[in-house]
Parts: C-alpha cells; structure tokens; sequence
C-alpha cells in the first residue's frame, strides 16, 4: 500500500490553519482528546454462487458502536489501568470489557474512530484539535473489532499527514478503515468484507470539518457528505458486486436526541436508493431515534462509546447488532438488535444498562445510575419508527 504524505491545511504547530472552535468539547478541564474507502478482507470463504433455489440462505452478523472521543481523561485513565504492564503503555480494553462479549458473538463489529492517532503515543494533542494514543486501535481489535469508520469533523485536525499516519496505525492494528485516505488508489476502493460468503460494502462520510476543507490536489483525503456523490458511490459499490451496503454518516446536532432537518431528509431519501441497505449515524453524542423507512433501518446516532462527558445522557449510549439473511428471491432482509450502554462517570467503563442482561452483584449506585440511563435511552428510542419492530433483547 502506498502511503502518500502531504502538506494539508491543519492547525498552528502542526501544519497551517485555524479550527472551528466549540465542538465536541469535553466536559471536564485539560481534556484530550478512512472518499468511498475499502480494504479487501474475507471472514469467510465466498464459495461459487448458487441460484437462490439450490443454495443454503446466506446470513451473517455485524455490531456497530458510537463515537471514540478520546478527551484528556480517558488517555488518563487508560494509561493508569496499564501501569506495571511492560508491554503496552495505555489499556483501553479494560474499560470495554464489560460489552467484549457482544463485539465478539458477531462476524464483523465496526467502530467509529473521530479522533486522529499517534504511530508512538507522542505528541498527543487534546480538543480541539485531537491526537490520541495509537494503543487505542491495538485493544480495540484485541476487544474484537474488525474495522473502524473515520470520516468525522476531526478527521483533519493534524491535515493529510495526520490522516497517513492514523490510518497506519490501523493498518498496524490489523483493523480495515473507510472515510478517509492516503491516495486516489485506496479512496476508490472503499471496504468490503465476505462474512458468510455475502459482499458487503461501508461506506463513510461526514457533515465537515470543523473549518478545515480537503485540499484541491487531494480530494480523496476524507469524505464528505454530498447526497449525488453517496448515491454514485453506493452505485458503484453495486456495480462492482457489493450485495449489501451500509452507509455510516457523521451528521446531526451535537447533544440533540431529536434529529436535525438534514438527518430527517437525507437519510429516507439515501435509505430509499436499491444501492442502499442500512444507515448508522454518529456525531450527536447523544442517543436518537431509530426509523424504519421502506422496510429498512436508519439508525439517527448511536452516541459516544469512550469519552469524558460528564453530563449523564452524554453518557448513555447504544451497540445496534443486525442480522442480515439472504430471502428466496436473492436480497436480504436485516434484523436489528438495539442494545442500550452507559459510560461509568467514575471508572470511564461501558456497561450494558438493561436491568436484565444486569450482573446480581453490581454496586448499588451503578444499578441507579445504569436504571436512570435505561429509561432514558428507551423513551428516546420510543419516538423512533422503528421502535415497535426493534429487540431490546437482554
């Protein structure tokens, strides 16, 4: 793979620019914080095609999670839970181990990476423009996920230099990453995987970038949201023989559970394109709606999964688990599992907050916290359309 580093417009100290300030900003003092992209990957082997009639159905499984937002404290706090440890200097794995079990029942889990990362944990750099310890990518594929969507508002905090060397540490993690890219050769070829023997396609993009725009010379470095060229791209994904398409988006109101005008409008009419199967949203960090539009789901915005909020509802969050199956007539028909997390304020750690899926012994302030976040994700996720179709499923 050719790794092409180039100047972009970024911020003072890094390379020329000035950010747009006021987003994602952390909640606490000193806080820090891959244009349709893909790598070829196979989780199983695609044996030779059989008509509809003679073959067993194809179904697979995938998991998708909010937004890594790497503030200050939670590096912080990584690095402390990896004290004594030679080997790593930050563990981020113990603070999603309470939900490994779900990322790992499924045959793809995808993350949401908006943050940029160090190849050696240096010249880390907090909000607002973010550069977080690379450590992160190794325990998020030692957790079990297999790829990450990078297309966000910080994609180009640190410009085309801070895209190489992010999407290298993912590389070196072995996780596959769509959004942004280092050259026209890797921006064109988007993600694709085989779970099942299926070709599935994940496609991302983003609102902006936080007054930073993609140089004229390299317009693949990051995607951003244009409906002409989504539809286009997801044709192509077609065309080239992707069976089922998911389109992740980092759009929305930050800290708004009810979605914005764009959302609201874009998102039914790029659901109701035959190119398109499922739509995942970011950027909120705050839980929304699900919809069922057309037989298929929008899911508005699954929140964060790390960060350093202290605000509660910017604490509560949501894994979606879908189960795709292949019908008689050769489509597929996707069932959705919405799965409902909350951050621990104290420890930073994620936990399934259903009261059924609940260890016995969990500490009584935890259980009121995690009682407090299930009804409010709940009531949000009850102003969806979707939700009378959608498994909450302990």
């Amino acid at each position: 793979m050719i790794l092409a580093f180039a100047v972009a417009c970024a911020p003072a100290g890094t390379e020329a620019g000035t950010p747009v300030l006021g987003d994602d900003r952390p909640s606490e003092p000193a806080a820090l914080a891959r244009t349709t992209t893909a790598v070829v990957t196979t989780v199983a082997p695609n044996t030779a095609r059989e008509t509809s009639t003679t073959r067993p159905r194809r179904t697979f499984t995938m998991a998708f999670t909010g937004d890594l937002l790497l503030h200050n404290r939670v590096n912080a706090t990584a690095a402390a839970n990896a004290a004594g440890d030679e080997y790593r200097e930050y563990d981020y794995e113990s603070l999603l181990a309470p939900i490994a079990p779900l990322i790992a029942e499924v045959d793809w889990a995808v993350c949401h990476l908006e943050v940029n990362l160090s190849a050696d944990n240096k010249r880390l750099h907090p909000y607002p423009v973010f550069r977080a310890p690379g450590d992160v990518a190794h325990d998020m594929r030692r957790i079990g996920y297999d790829s990450c969507t990078t297309a966000s508002n910080h994609a180009l905090d640190h410009g085309a230099r801070g895209v190489a060397e992010t999407l290298a540490v993912l590389d070196d993690a072995d996780l596959e990453h769509t959004g942004s890219a280092r050259d026209p050769d890797e921006s064109s070829d988007g993600i694709w995987i085989e779970p099942a023997g299926v070709s599935v396609a994940n496609l991302s993009y983003t609102y902006g970038f936080n007054g930073f725009s993609v140089p004229s010379d390299k317009p693949w470095l990051s995607n951003r949201i244009d409906e002409d060229r989504i539809l286009a791209d997801a044709a192509q994904a077609r065309s080239r023989g992707a069976e089922y398409v998911v389109l992740s988006l980092h759009w929305g109101e930050q800290y708004q559970h009810t979605p914005n005008r764009q959302q609201r409008d874009l998102g039914p009419r790029l659901l109701a394109s035959p190119d398109i199967d499922l739509i995942i949203g970011h950027h909120a960090h705050t839980v929304q709606p699900i919809d069922r539009v057309g037989g298929e789901w929008l899911v508005y915005g699954l929140g964060n999964l790390l960060s350093a909020s202290t605000q509660a509802t910017r604490r509560d969050e949501l894994m979606v688990q879908v189960t795709v199956t292949e019908t008689v007539d050769g489509t597929f028909s996707t069932e959705l599992r919405a799965i409902a997390l909350h951050l621990d304020p104290r420890t930073l750690t994620v936990h399934r907050s259903d009261p059924a899926a609940r260890p016995s012994d969990v500490d009584p302030r935890l259980a009121a916290a995690l009682d407090a976040s299930w009804a409010r994700v709940t009531a949000v996720l009850e102003k969806g359309t979707g939700w009378t179709e959608l498994d909450l499923g302990s």
